[in-house]
């Protein structure tokens, strides 16, 4: 998006002047997320693959998670992660 813009071809009297216009890609998964069976007390580690960086929001139904000592995001390029820890039943 940052390359839009009219771009000018010029050669000496002459020119010739176009227009670039250029459109974001969709993000899309290209790894969803997997079902995982766990024990309480244990932790684990939920990943999904993005097609291009992009950011993410993490979601227990329709509640927001935010980093904390329980869930620790990370966003390494492609690659979302959610790590939970100290799992309860509660969690499921």
């Amino acid at each position: 998006e940052n390359d839009a813009g009219d771009y000018t071809c010029v050669c000496g009297d002459k020119q010739s002047t176009a227009s670039l216009a250029v459109h974001a890609l969709p993000v899309v998964f290209k790894e969803e997320l997997k079902n995982e069976e766990v024990l309480e007390g244990t932790s684990v580690s939920l990943h999904c693959e993005l097609s291009k960086a992009a950011p993410v929001q993490w979601k227990i139904g329709s509640k927001v998670l935010k980093a904390s000592d329980k869930y620790q995001m990370r966003q390494p390029g492609t690659t979302a992660e959610l790590v939970i820890r100290d799992l309860e039943v509660k969690d499921a």
